[in-house]
């Protein structure tokens, strides 16, 4: 798991993408301009919640997202994606 120095806001998560497939099931490799965003990610930070809206999701947890949701950031050299915790979908195993 990452250390970070930083603590996101209200109902704010900070997620670690995935890494994206780099070869298909076949053995094909695919090019950096064909793949795709990860939609899946490890929570390394997460805020206090809302007034009367505690957070469910927890750090160490690994989420589903959407594609388009969030906002990608860098820190440390490292990227992250930082959303509202109503932008995740799934918690999974």
């Amino acid at each position: 798991m990452r250390k970070l120095n930083i603590k996101p806001l209200a109902d704010r998560v900070l997620v670690a993408p995935a890494a994206t497939e780099e070869k298909t099931a076949g053995g094909i490799y695919i090019p950096d301009t064909a793949k795709e965003k990860s939609q899946k990610g490890e929570v390394v930070a997460v805020g206090p919640g809302k007034k009367d809206e505690p957070m469910t999701i927890k750090v160490g947890d690994t989420v589903l997202y959407g594609k388009y949701g969030g906002t990608e950031i860098d820190l440390n050299g490292e990227l992250y994606m930082i959303m509202k915790e109503s932008d995740i979908y799934a918690i999974t195993d």
